[in-house]
């Protein structure tokens, strides 16, 4: 375990100060259905899902604010955590004997750690809906670089490092939307004009000698402008959205790793998500879909293209009761993910949402809000 604590603090020490531009939600109510919102997410939740939204409300609905979401997600493929450690000692013992056992062990796995927070204050209107929010998000990467160059195993392993990656943003904007009727049909659109702060991170070190201090001593960040988009159809419970997120495509270079002259390339580029749905008073059913593969870090196994699903049941506006499924379509041996969570309104005073999401033992995360509205 003393390799996982090690580990702990690279997903830590990227996090703070930077975040990550995908439409990663950190939202603790749609990550408990699935992580769906197109068309199922709120006037507060909206930014993160569809800024259309933004306009949909409820007549008692004055101001709302998210103070704040926070949510972490941890993915240890292929027993990673474990294997780094049993090659760690290996190296430090000298133990030629099970040198190519644990090059082998080593070979494909990968540890992935997401971490973020969102904070929102919402001014619903039938004039223009307003929302203005922050979002931190980092999504940290990990895996070993294996040696092949010599004929001893145990020289290979002596050879091969820890290599890390880390991209995030802070992100601050402001979702626009309107309501209106056009042929008898309720429509409403929205738009999220926000500034981005990209940071990138790179990180190598040998399987026995890696320290993390000097991890953000080899890091970068850019500001830039960026926009997202959404349209929302509905008659009665019946809802079907298309949202537009990171409309202006960058591709971001990381700093070389040092005593060396490999970088990685981040690919944010625009994500369409189709959903669709039944939002009645107590009873919500949505499904969203990503249309097209998103890269993410050129040359990691790191790709996206979601497919979601989520449920919530309404008890007498006190107690919400919820569950979903998403799965990663980019890969055919990707595994399911179930999730499930609670939403709590004591006397409709406020609203706290608890979620969490489990893939295997080696892959779940945790979620929680704070909601008011008034």
């Amino acid at each position: 375990m003393k390799t996982a604590y090690k580990l702990l603090p690279l997903a830590v020490a990227m996090s703070f100060g930077s975040a990550h531009a995908a439409n990663y939600a950190i939202e603790a109510r749609g990550d408990a259905m699935g992580g769906v919102g197109v068309v199922s997410a709120n006037f507060l939740t909206a930014p993160f899902y569809n800024p259309a939204l933004t306009a949909i409300y409820r007549r008692n609905d004055d101001v709302g604010m998210i103070t704040p979401s926070f949510g972490i997600n941890y993915t240890d493929t292929g027993t990673f955590v474990d294997d780094l450690e049993f090659a760690e000692n290996v190296v430090k013992t000298g133990d030629a004997a099970n040198a190519q056992k644990a090059l082998d062990q080593l070979k494909g796995d990968n540890l992935k750690v997401d971490i973020g927070g969102v904070v929102a204050f919402a001014i619903p209107n039938r004039y223009v809906a307003a929302n203005a929010f922050g979002k931190l998000y980092t999504e940290s990467y990990a895996t070993a670089e294996i040696s092949t160059a010599s004929s001893d195993a145990l020289v290979n392993a002596q050879n091969s490092s820890v290599r890390a990656v880390s991209v995030g943003v802070a992100e601050a904007g402001i979702s626009l939307a309107k309501y209106q009727t056009f042929m008898g049909q309720h429509i409403s659109f929205g738009v999220t004009p926000k500034l981005q702060r990209v940071y990138t991170y790179v990180y190598e070190a040998s399987l026995s000698n890696y320290d993390l201090k000097d991890l953000r001593d080899n890091g970068e960040g850019e500001s830039m402008f960026n926009m997202d988009a959404g349209f929302l159809w509905f008659y009665g419970p019946f809802r079907v959205g298309v949202a537009g997120t990171n409309l202006i495509s960058r591709d971001i270079q990381t700093q070389n790793i040092p005593g060396t002259n490999q970088s990685y390339s981040y690919e944010m580029s625009p994500q369409y998500t189709v959903g669709a749905g039944i939002v009645a008073d107590y009873f919500t059913l949505s499904v969203d879909y990503d249309l097209k593969e998103e890269e993410r870090y050129v040359g990691f196994d790191d790709n996206t293209q979601m497919l979601r699903v989520g449920a919530e049941l309404d008890l007498l506006r006190q107690l919400k009761l919820r569950a979903g499924w998403k799965k990663n379509l980019a890969y055919d041996d990707s595994e399911d993910t179930l999730t499930a969570g609670i939403g709590l309104s004591p006397l409709n005073l406020f609203q706290l949402d608890i979620g969490a999401s489990y893939t295997n033992e080696d892959s779940m995360g945790g979620y929680i809000n704070f909601l008011t509205s008034y």
